[in-house]
């Protein structure tokens, strides 16, 4: 009676299992992202940024500089250390943004 090598489908088996593992793994370790409500306002109700409060900012690290650019034109040139969240990501992105912190955006 000739008898078949189980360790192929032993081989298998364990390989489903490492990729289920991994998967659910994977689900259950993704960062959730808090939703946010974006009201709109109107230029009046936006605090400008002096050049010089800007660069004091910088130079103490007391504000985060966010980069709204989309990713390939930040990748060409940017402010060392700003974030980048392109502005049609925005709303669904700002949980990644402590709200305590100083936020100077810019676009240019």
């Amino acid at each position: 009676m000739y008898r078949k090598n189980p360790l192929p489908w032993i081989l298998i088996g364990v390989g489903v299992v490492l990729i289920a593992t991994g998967m659910m793994w994977t689900s259950f370790h993704q960062p959730i992202a808090a939703e946010a409500t974006v009201t709109p306002v109107n230029e009046s109700q936006v605090q400008r940024v002096t050049l010089e409060d800007a660069k004091a900012a910088y130079d103490s690290k007391s504000a985060v500089f966010l980069d709204v650019r989309d990713s390939s034109t930040y990748s060409i040139t940017h402010i060392t250390g700003a974030i980048n969240i392109p502005l049609s990501e925005l709303p669904t992105r700002m949980g990644e943004l402590d709200p305590k912190v100083w936020i100077i955006p810019y676009c240019t």
